[in-house]
């Protein structure tokens, strides 16, 4: 059966489908030695297909595994595959594969922080991204500036941003002394600044922003800044539903690699943070390295509330460590 050109490209891991069809308009893809357009079908997963001149290895979406990486973005890298200024990007410390290549789920900019999802399956990248699927993501924001309940209600009703309305699905208070103040907000869209720009709309600045939530997905506190994991077959199983795809049915996660690592978490912490205090005076990039626990605990929300990361899915006290920290009292 065929299938839309961008489909199978985005498959493969060449990029979300909106960059792939970029690169069709832009005359950087040939099937069989002639150059493709918008629109074209893959009829033969045989096909010689080319981008940018480099042989593309096609197949079907029953034979790829689906992968997914939670990473702990430091503030300072840039979500992008390269930087003309030699700048730390986001796939710096990323694992390298064959065959196929990470796709970033949205984008976080370089002044923000947490946690962003990778994936080897560009379609489950595309449909989590899409503003229709309506996805959570739950940030905490740190504001300079007086903020009363009048600001709050605004900001959840909505407000009129350039590029059209937007709102928060919630804001909870977190503290604060003098004028700075902790929030957690949630919003359902992946707008360029969405969560900086809302704030400024009332007059207050945001001074640090870490996203914490994707989904049902948690940055967990045993996750370093620059650290990934991979997710286990059940949390890569959860993103799948939530956008209608199929269940994936295999893992990349060795039984004994899960074993080893729970022994030699210790002594890795250790490691790990020697390394970043060593890197962070230095510019050169750095080695690719694991980070991390399993995924732990989640919940999934309803009515826009965000979740308390101390519970799992089925509502119920996990007896985890909490994967966000401090208790969140309502303004």
């Amino acid at each position: 059966m065929s299938e839309k050109l961008q489909k199978v490209l985005a498959r493969a891991g060449l990029g979300s489908r909106r960059e792939i069809e970029g690169m069709i308009q832009s005359g950087r893809v040939s099937v069989n030695g002639v150059v493709a357009k918008l629109g074209d079908r893959l009829e033969d997963l045989n096909a010689n297909v080319r981008v940018d001149g480099h042989h593309v290895q096609i197949s079907a979406s029953s034979e790829q595994v689906c992968r997914v990486l939670a990473y702990n973005k430091p503030e300072g890298e840039l979500c992008t595959r390269s930087d003309p200024e030699g700048r730390r990007t986001v796939f710096d410390r990323l694992p390298r594969l064959n065959g196929a290549r990470w796709v970033a789920v949205g984008r976080l900019d370089a002044n923000t922080s947490g946690l962003l999802l990778f994936t080897t399956d560009g379609e489950l990248a595309n449909r989590l991204m899409h503003p229709s699927r309506q996805v959570q993501r739950e940030y905490m924001v740190r504001v300079f500036g007086e903020v009363n309940e009048e600001m709050v209600r605004n900001l959840v009703r909505g407000v009129e941003l350039e590029d059209g309305e937007a709102r928060f699905e919630d804001v909870v208070y977190a503290g604060g002394e003098g004028s700075n103040h902790t929030f957690y907000v949630v919003i359902t869209e992946g707008r360029n600044r969405e969560v900086r720009r809302l704030w400024e709309t009332q007059g207050v600045t945001v001074s640090r922003l870490k996203r914490v939530r994707y989904g049902d997905i948690y940055l967990s506190k045993e996750l370093p800044r620059g650290g990934w994991m991979e997710l286990e077959l059940s949390d890569v199983n959860y993103l799948r539903e939530m956008v209608e795809l199929r269940a994936e049915q295999e893992t990349m996660i060795d039984p004994e690699t899960k074993k080893r690592k729970a022994r030699a978490q210790k002594i890795r912490r250790a490691v790990r943070r020697y390394e970043e205090r060593v890197e962070s005076g230095e510019t050169r990039k750095p080695r690719n390295r694991r980070g991390g626990q399993p995924a732990g605990n989640r919940t999934r929300t309803g009515g826009g509330r965000p979740g308390k990361p101390g519970a799992n899915r089925s509502g119920q006290p996990s007896t985890r460590q909490k994967k966000t920290g401090g208790n969140r009292k309502p303004r």
